[in-house]
């Protein structure tokens, strides 16, 4: 789900002669909720809403907590939507037994943003290779209006597992 100005490039698994097949729907379910109940995204009052191969969807309702002392949106909450967007853009395609973790993050912080408001991250997968992913997320508010657009660099990492209790359903499915 490309927002404006969010062309698709790169090569996919699939292209790369990896194809994993498609979120399993239960699966990412289930990730929506564990991601949703971790600390950080409740500290944030951020959601992830939609996870699915290439895109993400993350939002922000915009409270207090947020601002920076001249009543902006401080420019960190900008860069954690970002580095969440663009991760969970990736993270659907590498395969079951790995994680990752944020090399890099770049962002342009494009208009400011005030509370009450929202921030609605769309981010999609650029590139997913065996060890690094690119993703890249553009932050809009409530009127569509687009506040910030970043690019993070992503290592993929063996073994690494979502904390959780219990086991996931299966990732893909055919």
């Amino acid at each position: 789900m490309a927002g404006p100005g969010l062309a698709w490039s790169g090569r996919s698994r699939a292209e790369e002669g990896r194809d994993m097949g498609r979120i399993n729907p239960q699966y990412a379910e289930e990730v929506k909720r564990v991601v949703n109940q971790c600390p950080y995204f409740r500290l944030l009052s951020m959601e992830l809403r939609e996870f699915d191969v290439g895109t993400s969807l993350v939002e922000i309702d915009l409270q207090e907590k947020h601002m920076q002392p001249f009543g902006q949106v401080h420019g960190g909450v900008f860069a954690t939507i970002i580095d969440a967007t663009t991760f969970w853009a990736v993270f659907a395609e590498i395969d079951e037994q790995s994680g990752m973790t944020s090399v890099d993050l770049k962002l342009n912080y494009l208009a400011p943003a005030a509370a009450p408001g929202q921030l609605i991250a769309r981010g999609r997968r650029i590139r997913i290779g065996k060890t690094l992913g690119l993703g890249e997320a553009e932050v809009m508010d409530g009127e569509g209006r687009m506040l910030a657009h970043g690019t993070s660099t992503l290592m993929v990492m063996n073994g690494w597992s979502i904390a959780q209790e219990g086991a996931l359903p299966p990732k893909f499915i055919e």
